[in-house]
């Protein structure tokens, strides 16, 4: 088919937008929140903890360890915060291998995790095993927790953090871009990031090196 052609297109990005303003956020207690206070209370909490000596640390399997890697990168480089993912392949089949799959992320959370991190635990089905003992590990140790999820509404995870994201999607697609948007959403507000009515306009805040 001539790319041209293809049906659909407008319509796929229309409901992409409308998921994103569809996104229903909590807090821990179950109280509803708005997105603007999710993001607030992320980069607050993202920047205590860097200032403290702490760190942020993102989880996901699939396509949101992509998500997960992505905004390590983010958040270090460009918000000058330290973070990581716990996403090394030698790391991952060793405690998958030694411990099982649903215990990668809490193992290395329970080795590296201190008092005062901030855990983003993604998951598009919000019912990833372990995603959740990754959330648990992380409260044993004290650790802040924003989450990430989709698909049905009462999935697990998204009772566990002290913010959580909720997209009302089955599609993974839309999940996972949603979920990418909005971390990147935080970090280039707070960087400073402003609608841009010129294409051809001088780089961003957001594409050079800096500071949230």
């Amino acid at each position: 088919m001539d790319g041209a052609s293809l049906p659909g297109i407008a319509h796929y990005f229309a409901a992409l937008a409308r998921l994103g303003s569809a996104a229903i956020v909590t807090t821990q207690n179950g109280a509803a929140a708005t997105l603007d206070e999710l993001a607030s209370w992320t980069i607050a909490t993202a920047r205590a903890a860097h200032a403290g000596g702490k760190k942020l640390m993102f989880i996901g399997n699939g396509g949101s360890a992509a998500i997960a890697s992505h905004m390590a990168v983010d958040y270090s480089k460009n918000g000058g915060m330290r973070a990581l993912a716990f996403n090394d392949s030698a790391f991952l089949t060793c405690l998958g291998n030694d411990f099982g799959y649903e215990q990668v992320f809490a193992r290395q959370i329970e080795l590296h995790a201190n008092p005062g991190d901030l855990l983003v635990a993604i998951s598009s089905s919000g019912q990833s095993a372990n995603i959740l003992n990754a959330v648990a590990a992380a409260r044993a140790r004290h650790c802040s927790v924003l989450t990430l999820s989709g698909f049905a509404a009462d999935n697990p995870l998204r009772r566990l953090g002290d913010y959580n994201l909720y997209l009302p999607s089955l599609s993974y697609g839309f999940v996972e871009i949603a979920h990418l948007a909005v971390c990147h959403c935080i970090l280039d507000t707070a960087m400073g990031w402003t609608a841009d009515p010129a294409p051809d306009r001088a780089a961003s805040p957001t594409h050079t090196p800096g500071r949230a």
